[in-house]
């Protein structure tokens, strides 16, 4: 049965600053139509640009953060789900987040700096929503630190959970931060699990990577390469230091069929369909889809129920601006 406490999750929180921009607006930045990548000091001017010329929704936003925000959703029972970050010390965008996160029942215990001011990322959709490029500055966010996890609040929090789940992108923060919740989960014979997140943490952060790699019990990952049936086998084989669970890989492949190794056997799961004509924005979708597969798997599911899950999430996701999610889940479908 699930409880309150029992998924615990660390990314970095942003507040989405999401539009419809044409391909001149990406140009004038040097960003690709379907991307993830940090700013640079091009960029940070673009965010005012962004609202001051385009229609902008805010939500919130980090990897991680919209994770959380859809399993505690789906999961329904008030702060099942914990989520540490870092952002700015009592300012606007900060209060928005806190809000949020109280509205969604999440028990988010943020770490606040005075240094700078709670993260945002663009969210640039083009190609009718089939295509959206993020660009994250990550701002207070940069400043997380692992003392935080051994506050007494926040220690209580991760000794609670039974389940860890941290986005790839801390590996630019904190990587002392991803190892110290990932060596709990180990020691204490829980589950702890991971997102690739993007290409370029693997290549710009690999020593990093390599370091949590031994500690994943789940990986995700999404289709960037050739051969990928051998690659999640490869991945699911490499050691690990809790050798009581063999890991599971998951790779999302767009519209073409998740695959999943588990116990070293390779399964393939369609997506649901959906016209092109019923995509609004893809972004969130990963994100949601990862707190669908979660939102089951916290409750002993097997993985294909999990699978449903994150089908479910994400293809509603995709149906709706950014990462929002209506006010509960439409418990016809047969993921419930």
């Amino acid at each position: 049965m699930t409880r309150e406490g029992v998924l615990f999750v660390y990314g970095n929180p942003l507040l989405d600053i999401s539009a419809d921009v044409n391909e001149e607006f990406l140009k004038k930045y040097d960003l690709e139509p379907n991307n993830a990548i940090l700013a640079e000091d091009k960029h940070k001017v673009m965010y005012d640009d962004l609202v001051a010329n385009f229609n902008v929704d805010f939500t919130p936003g980090g990897a991680a953060q919209n994770t959380a925000r859809v399993a505690q959703w789906l999961i329904a029972i008030p702060k099942s789900v914990s989520y540490v970050g870092c952002i700015g010390n009592d300012d606007k965008y900060g209060k928005i987040l806190e809000q949020k996160a109280e509205i969604a029942g999440v028990c988010a215990r943020y770490m606040k700096t005075d240094k700078e001011p709670t993260g945002t990322c663009a969210v640039l959709v083009t190609d009718s929503g089939k295509n959206r490029s993020l660009c994250a500055y990550l701002a207070a966010a940069n400043h997380y630190k692992s003392d935080h996890l051994e506050t007494p609040e926040v220690d209580k929090l991760m000794r609670l959970a039974q389940y860890y789940y941290i986005s790839g992108f801390p590996l630019t923060v904190s990587p002392e931060s991803m190892l110290h919740i990932a060596k709990h989960a180990a020691n204490e014979n829980k589950k702890f699990i991971m997102n690739l997140s993007a290409p370029f943490l693997c290549e710009v952060f690999k020593q990093q990577m390599n370091d949590i790699m031994p500690y994943v019990d789940v990986l995700f990952g999404n289709e960037t390469e050739t051969d990928i049936d051998k690659i999640a086998m490869k991945i699911a084989s490499w050691p690990k230091q809790n050798g009581r669970y063999g890991r599971i890989v998951v790779i999302t492949h767009g519209s073409e069929p998740t695959i999943v190794v588990d116990n070293g056997v390779l399964k393939k799961y369609p997506v649901i369909h959906i016209e092109d004509s019923h995509i609004v924005d893809t972004n969130g979708a990963g994100d949601a889809f990862v707190g669908g597969f979660l939102a089951r798997f916290v409750q002993g599911e097997e993985i294909e129920a999990c699978i449903r899950g994150g089908n479910y999430a994400a293809n509603l996701i995709i149906q709706r601006p950014g990462c929002s999610l209506p006010e509960k889940p439409d418990c016809t479908v047969s993921v419930f």
